[in-house]
């Protein structure tokens, strides 16, 4: 554990008019592909001043200061990771199917309530905003809503579809509202605007059937379809996101012009430059798959599903190399709130399979970050370490280039100014 006095010497909190200034031995700004070294950073509460290489100006630092607030050439700074997939309404960590739907059995309020007790701790894990994936509790418009109020408490940034859109009867029932409730596709989106979505859930398809080792259901959206939805969705100016697994439901939402397509177990490589030259982005979502996986005997998977699975991913794995070596936007997200899936240590799980499916560590890590932040428009600037962004960001001694793993080690976090440390020892209970 690091002492108060000794955190406070490392990493300075920002105090209202009292920018601090830092230098660090490597920093990763999220976007580009080659770290900085021996770089200099200076933040005030709100926002990054400056970032770069040669000392800040004058002007960006305190009256007459000619030297950092701290000196730490052993440590990396990188910024405050972004999750582009959740369900905060669920709680991933619980693996008891029993207990998961007696979860669900609670009302709207108290999911709510339960979902507010993570977000200080995914703050302390380094997570500086959340795109939730949809529920129809109305909790994740709830936390969205939050955030953006004046009196929100330590939390990162939330924005929420509010309820997924799907086929009544078919997959998705648990956190979506039919279609068939409106009278045009226009009608559908608008009903959604105005309850405040942020964005746009489809849920094209079905999900992997892992005893066969496919998806064997056919889509629930057709290509017109999801065309006729996202329409909708940009008069409104809003972005939508597309549940789609398997060959023909991933065709039809690319057609349709999704702005990401979620999960995209199967996905063609053809269907991989089109999404590149679409600017169609991409959330793998490899952690729930391998979730199951690794508690095989508690989901009751024998040796021929389990082969199944194995398969899955290692398709999934060459995909998403393939993706990256194309120029597809990829984008980390972890499903959590998934059997198995806890908030915030869920993405640092999906990470680490990133890099264990063969993406380097800075492109992981410019996944969870820079990508995030520039293809999902959020209303505030964060994800970057960049002159403007919001004062949020991790450092370590533990180089995550040496690894993506390193980001569960102690760590320190920045966040709108104050610092919190972090580690293996974090408060995780009802993640």
């Amino acid at each position: 554990m690091i002492s108060e006095a000794h955190k406070a010497a490392l990493v300075p909190a920002a105090a209202a008019g009292r920018p601090v200034w830092l230098h660090v031995g490597t920093l990763l700004d999220g976007v580009s592909t080659t770290p900085l070294r021996n770089a200099h950073i200076v933040y005030e509460q709100e926002q990054i001043l400056y970032a770069g290489a040669e000392p800040p100006p004058a002007h960006f630092v305190a009256a007459g200061q000619s030297a950092p607030n701290a000196d730490l050439p052993e440590f990396a700074l990188l910024p405050g990771l972004i999750d582009a997939h959740t369900h905060f309404f669920l709680q991933g960590g619980e693996l008891d199917l029993d207990k998961r739907a007696k979860f669900l059995e609670q009302s709207p309020g108290e999911l709510l309530r339960l979902a507010q007790l993570r977000l200080e701790k995914l703050v302390r894990i380094g997570v500086a905003g959340v795109r939730d994936a949809g529920d129809k509790h109305g909790v994740g418009l709830a936390l969205s809503k939050l955030y953006a109020g004046s009196e929100r408490p330590l939390m990162p940034y939330v924005d929420s579809p509010g309820s997924a859109i799907h086929h009544r009867g078919r997959y998705g029932g648990f956190m979506a509202e039919p279609i068939e409730q409106f009278s045009s596709p226009h009608d559908c989106v608008e009903a959604h605007v105005k309850a405040g979505a942020d964005r746009i859930k489809l849920i094209a398809t079905g999900i992997i059937n892992f005893k066969k080792g496919a998806v064997t259901a056919a889509p629930q959206m057709s290509a017109q379809e999801v065309g006729a939805l996202v329409e909708s969705a940009r008069v409104f100016r809003r972005q939508t996101l597309a549940h789609a697994s398997g060959d023909a439901g991933i065709e039809h939402v690319i057609d349709g012009g999704v702005d990401s397509i979620e999960h995209g177990f199967f996905v063609r490589d053809g269907q991989l430059a089109r999404m590149r030259d679409r600017q169609v982005a991409w959330v793998p979502t490899f952690a729930p798959v391998q979730m199951q996986v690794d508690h095989a005997d508690a989901m009751g998977w024998d040796a021929k599903v389990i082969a199944n699975l194995e398969r899955i991913l290692d398709h999934h794995a060459t995909s998403l190399v393939k993706a990256h070596d194309m120029g597809v936007q990829v984008l980390a997200g972890s499903d959590a709130g998934s059997v198995g899936v806890a908030h915030g240590l869920g993405l640092l799980d999906e990470l680490e399979l990133m890099e264990r499916a063969g993406l380097g560590s800075l492109a992981v890590i410019n996944s969870a970050t820079g990508a995030s932040s520039n293809r999902l428009a959020f209303k505030e600037k964060f994800g970057h370490v960049k002159a403007g962004f919001r004062s949020r960001f991790i450092v370590t001694r533990h180089s995550p280039l040496e690894g993506v793993a390193n980001l569960r080690k102690q760590k320190l976090v920045v966040f709108d100014g104050a610092v919190f440390e972090s580690g293996e020892s974090a408060d995780l209970d009802g993640l």
